[in-house]
């Protein structure tokens, strides 16, 4: 994760005319303290579209100039580049630097996790997986049969015949509400999207009825949040666990984590670095955006703690909640959001806690809410305070959107300025399905 300190360097970079790009990374080394005597090191990964290679290529003709040294991974998703570079810059404690070492750490944590559920063939259990024909088909076939014992897993729009995030993909069956295509779903049947970098994941289902269920980015932080609060209860740890999300979180899970769970929630602006950071602060930090892009964080503190119980506990419930915690720590890609690594998350704790795809997505039901964007002349007109949900500029539209609020139940709704074009994003969710809105005026 870049530490945001450096975007202005990157901006300043991206910006610079080739005859200045000498002067600016001067610059840059002397505003960040960069020892020009040590050796810089580049990771450099690639994907599936065709421009990926020459991109690459250019990388690595950059670094050769430049003198420094790089390792070519070539094809891999962006969770799995990030990945490689957390266990370069621990020098190997958090894994092994390579594919099989990601595979590897993955597949032991699932298969030790899960194996007491996996007592005979009828509890076999297969997962329907739209690869948005994106980089994640690939590299989920690379994987299958380290977990094949576990879970059989059916790939669809693995990117031997249609355009990458083209009517499928996380992104698109999020936006839609309705399944992607190239996928057959029958009734009640497990299935889950990618993006096109296997960096976000959703999952979905077809009702008895035929409806559409979509299970998001909130759903899978409540499922996931609530799983280690019970083993942390069982273990008797008195860990801080925080889930952080972002103002277009649904209400109700919000209202589930905090008043059922009684798991804290604290929300960030909108952008997943903002995200990452809260989650740092914590023991344990959950953080998932609507959109399912999302990891957890252990302290380096806690996870001592934990792989340190399991070696210390007598009592055998205790110890056996200790152990199956030390397997969820080495099963998450601490790095990033990865959609594979989520996805052995879910389907261990789904197993594990004995659930069907209804039963979770019945775990509290989503407020009806409607997301939109209005172009705008000059969206800086705009400015927010309090994590983006209160309107600081101009004056009077936060009393305007307080009066409208206050007419329905478990009502909320806020506006942003978007980060890059001229459009301002409303949002609303109440008991009821939410009003069409009218024109708007900014």
């Amino acid at each position: 994760m870049l530490a945001p300190s450096w975007e202005e360097h990157a901006t300043c970079l991206a910006n610079a005319e080739e005859q200045d790009m000498p002067r600016v990374l001067m610059d840059i080394s002397v505003k960040a303290a960069v020892n020009l005597q040590q050796d810089a090191f580049i990771v450099i990964g690639r994907d599936t579209r065709p421009t990926s290679e020459k991109l690459s290529q250019s990388v690595i003709d950059g670094v050769t100039v430049l003198e420094g040294q790089f390792h070519d991974y070539g094809l891999v998703t962006t969770p799995q580049l990030h990945y490689m570079v957390y266990c370069r810059n621990t020098s190997g404690q958090y894994g092994e630097a390579t594919l099989e070492g990601y595979y590897q750490k993955l597949s032991k944590a699932f298969m030790e996790l899960t194996k007491k559920t996996l007592c005979s063939e009828d509890e076999y259990r297969s997962l329907k997986v739209d690869c948005a024909n994106g980089i994640g088909a690939l590299k989920l076939k690379e994987m299958e049969h380290y977990v094949s014992q576990g879970l059989s897993v059916q790939l669809f729009n693995d990117g031997t015949k249609g355009k990458l995030n083209h009517l499928c993909g996380a992104d698109f069956v999020k936006s839609h509400q309705k399944p992607p295509q190239g996928m057959e779903m029958k009734s009640n049947e497990r299935c889950c999207s990618f993006d096109g970098d296997a960096d976000r994941i959703v999952y979905h289902y077809l009702d008895v009825d035929g409806h559409f269920h979509l299970i998001d980015g909130d759903k899978i932080a409540t499922l996931i949040s609530s799983f280690l609060k019970e083993l942390l209860l069982e273990i008797g740890e008195s860990l801080n666990i925080g889930v952080v999300q972002t103002a277009y979180a649904n209400g109700s899970s919000t209202r589930y984590l905090e008043e059922v769970m009684k798991v804290p929630v604290y929300c960030t602006k909108t952008g997943v670095k903002h995200l990452h950071h809260k989650a740092q602060e914590f023991d344990i930090g959950v953080y998932f955006e609507a959109n399912g892009h999302g990891t957890v964080l252990f302290s380096k503190a806690a996870e001592t703690k934990i792989r340190q119980l399991t070696k210390e506990l007598e009592d055998e419930r205790r110890k056996a909640a200790a152990k199956m915690l030390e397997n969820v720590i080495d099963l998450f890609n601490q790095a990033a959001g990865d959609a594979i690594s989520d996805m052995l998350v879910i389907e261990a704790i789904l197993m594990l806690k004995d659930l069907s795809i209804q039963q979770w997505d019945a775990l509290y039901m989503d407020l009806p809410n409607r997301q939109l964007k209005v172009k705008v002349a000059d969206r800086q007109v705009i400015s927010t305070t309090d994590a983006e949900r209160q309107v600081v500029t101009p004056p009077g539209l936060q009393e305007a959107i307080n009066d409208l609020v206050k007419k329905y139940k478990l009502s909320r709704a806020f506006v942003r300025p978007s980060g890059t074009e001229d459009v301002v994003r409303v949002y609303a969710e109440a008991d009821s399905q939410v009003r069409k809105c009218g024109p708007c005026t900014c």
